[in-house]
């Protein structure tokens, strides 16, 4: 398949069922068929089932195991267009959106296939940390009409941590250059204290890196670990952009799409959310391999259950 695959090239590649088996098949067995359990190579198809079994120890491997699409009802040629719709549009789509423009009977389905999808993409997302010089700030996400205290302490929202690495990049046919955003990592927290910024910054930001951060207190741990910072007092909230700017450019775009695609998203699955958001907002440089990348980390990447998902 080539780099870059755009609308009628997907349409004619995954126009059927069985074309949707036969790319999973080379996913699978890049090398032709071999059994998982005697390494035989010769095998035949159950067209109902949709098993390939060994003529030799005839053990039945299914084409879905080891992948997303585990034991799934949904006809692939459905999920392999879900996966083409989230890639390609940069503020994605809401779930009802993708249920009704799919044929999806149910709304569960649906929501479960794009969760599933969020699950390939983390796994993806978890293998890299940020470096250099990092923007970091906390944010509140939730209603906007809940009553009571803004900012840091705001009732009835939910806290994250967001992370935005920087990088120099020079302007064409100048000899200056301009800070922009690099990669992005957001999670939500219980709360914006010490304790939970460190773990935050541990987890997601290499040692030696630069933390450009507000004055705020739950940053000074910083001081007993491997890292440089640069706390920044802010006297006016109002001038905070003008301080830290691209971490506050990514807040205020997380929240739009909160709030004009999803029509908002539940606390409880708020990470997953910042999941797909970050996934591509760190691919926005290779636009044109998005795809590719997403659905060959959902052929790798083990299924989950709706137990798991709503755990």
């Amino acid at each position: 398949m080539n780099n870059e695959i755009t609308f009628f090239k997907f349409q004619r590649k995954f126009s059927t069922e069985l074309r949707c088996l036969k790319y999973l098949f080379k996913q699978r067995w890049p090398n032709g068929f071999i059994c998982p359990k005697c390494q035989h190579n010769r095998y035949s198809f159950h067209t109902s089932r949709k098993l390939f079994q060994c003529k030799n120890c005839e053990y039945q491997a299914s084409i879905t195991a080891g992948t997303i699409f585990h034991k799934t009802r949904t006809p692939l040629k459905k999920w392999f267009w879900m996966i083409f719709f989230i890639s390609k549009n940069k503020t994605g789509y809401s779930i009802l959106y993708l249920q009704n423009l799919l044929e999806i009977p149910c709304y569960k389905t649906a929501w479960v296939m794009v969760q599933k999808i969020r699950e390939a993409m983390q796994s993806r997302e978890v293998l890299y940390k940020l470096n250099g010089e990092i923007e970091l700030d906390d944010a509140y996400f939730g209603p906007r009409n809940v009553s009571g205290k803004r900012g840091r302490g705001a009732d009835k929202k939910t806290p994250a941590f967001i992370a935005v690495g920087l990088r120099e990049v020079k302007k064409k046919e100048q000899s200056k250059s301009e800070i922009r955003p690099g990669f992005l990592k957001i999670k939500t927290a219980q709360n914006v204290q010490q304790e939970t910024a460190k773990n935050f910054v541990l987890q997601n930001i290499e040692p030696k890196s630069l933390l450009k951060t507000d004055g705020y207190k739950s940053y000074k741990f910083t001081t007993n670990f491997d890292y440089n910072h640069q706390a920044i007092r802010i006297g006016n909230p109002k001038e905070t952009l003008k301080y830290l700017p691209w971490v506050h450019i990514v807040i205020g775009n997380a929240k739009g799409l909160i709030k004009g695609v999803h029509h908002g998203v539940s606390a409880k699955y708020l990470d997953r959310f910042f999941i797909e958001f970050c996934y591509k907002f760190n691919r926005r440089f290779i636009e044109k391999r998005i795809f590719n990348n997403l659905i060959n980390a959902c052929c790798s990447t083990k299924t989950v259950t709706l137990a798991e998902l709503r755990s």
